[in-house]
């Protein structure tokens, strides 16, 4: 093989190397977190949103909310993501020492249904949804679904409950809101992120269940707004802590956090529930969500492109919440959470 050959298949192996590794650099990401799916296509936008602002690449794998209290707390990813706040042993369990809760956003489970032929916006009070999902209420034209629904005409086929199979922020927010309106459904499966179900089916994440209920005539099941009306599967007006039912709105939603927002102390460590809150304009199973971040941060380099975008995250990232039908965090709560950010220490 002639110089002149072997001079040019070096420089071009030289270049096919730089623009491997070139290529490699451009896909890296800077940082990586994973849970909650309640929250995640807010989290899609904001990411992109925020990559294309500086450049700073986040990797988010939406596992569900247990997934994330697990990833964080064994530090395989820089946060962690939940609907349902760490209990006081699992935050004892996380290896890199004290987490802090940061909420992002505001958001609605709803009670989304499979009625063809009821085209009416069903009326649904907290006992009865409970009983529905302890399996006591079978039928949907049950005597008790059909006075809260005087003059819709309901089908006489069975209620197919769909719920979550896997650990979830969105069921931590579900069972949370049942436990505080029925005593037999705290009594029975209570609250958590993963309960043992009397009855139903389950789904994968919130599109699982959105995907179930979407399929399955007369079935019945809970997801995050956004879920329901990127499916247009159709959803319920709860009854609130005041009488009054309520469509899940960013308005109604805001409302929900309204009164907390008010009473909450500034070393408040944010793990509040806001289900089943005062108010006739409040929707009832209404919810914060959460990052989970160190508080002290061991990579320098990543700990401060974290705290960058919490910062965005609280000031720029708000205004876009309501474009996806979530509600932006209470301006008293912005202020209070722009202070526990300076907490994170970076080394």
């Amino acid at each position: 093989m002639s110089k002149s050959i072997l001079r040019t298949l070096a420089s071009t192996t030289g270049a096919v190397i730089l623009l491997a590794t070139t290529a490699g650099a451009a896909v890296a990401q800077d940082l990586t977190g994973a849970g909650a799916t309640f929250p995640y296509p807010m989290y899609s936008k904001w990411f992109n949103d925020y990559a294309i602002r500086t450049n700073v690449k986040i990797n988010y794998q939406s596992i569900g909310s247990g997934g994330g209290v697990r990833q964080i707390s064994e530090q395989t990813v820089d946060f962690g993501a939940t609907d349902g706040p760490m209990s006081d042993e699992e935050l004892g369990k996380a290896k890199g020492g004290k987490i802090l809760h940061i909420p992002t956003v505001m958001g609605a489970d709803v009670v989304v249904y499979n009625l063809p032929e009821t085209k009416e916006t069903l009326k649904l009070d907290g006992a009865l949804i409970a009983d529905i999902f302890l399996g006591k209420v079978t039928k949907w034209n049950d005597p008790r679904i059909v006075a809260e629904n005087k003059g819709v005409a309901l089908p006489a086929t069975d209620i197919v409950v769909v719920h979550r199979s896997d650990g979830s922020g969105t069921t931590f927010i579900w069972t949370d809101y049942l436990t505080s309106v029925s005593k037999d459904w705290a009594a029975g499966p209570g609250k958590g992120k993963d309960v043992k179900w009397p009855v139903g089916i389950g789904g994968k994440g919130n599109e699982g269940v959105a995907g179930q209920v979407k399929q399955i005539p007369g079935s019945i099941g809970y997801v995050e707004l956004v879920y329901a009306r990127q499916n247009k599967l159709a959803y319920a007006h709860i009854k609130n802590s005041h009488g009054s039912y309520v469509d899940a709105t960013i308005e109604s939603v805001t409302a929900a956090a309204a009164e907390i927002a008010k009473g909450l102390p500034r070393d408040s460590d944010y793990r509040i529930s806001i289900v089943n809150a005062p108010g006739k304009d409040a929707y009832p199973i209404s919810s914060l969500t959460w990052l989970l971040v160190y508080e002290n941060q061991t990579n320098g380099d990543k700990g401060k492109k974290l705290v960058d975008f919490l910062k965005w995250m609280l000031a720029d990232g708000q205004k876009s919440a309501s474009s996806l039908d979530y509600a932006p965090l209470p301006g008293a709560i912005v202020k209070q959470l722009q202070d526990r950010i300076k907490q994170i220490k970076v080394s």
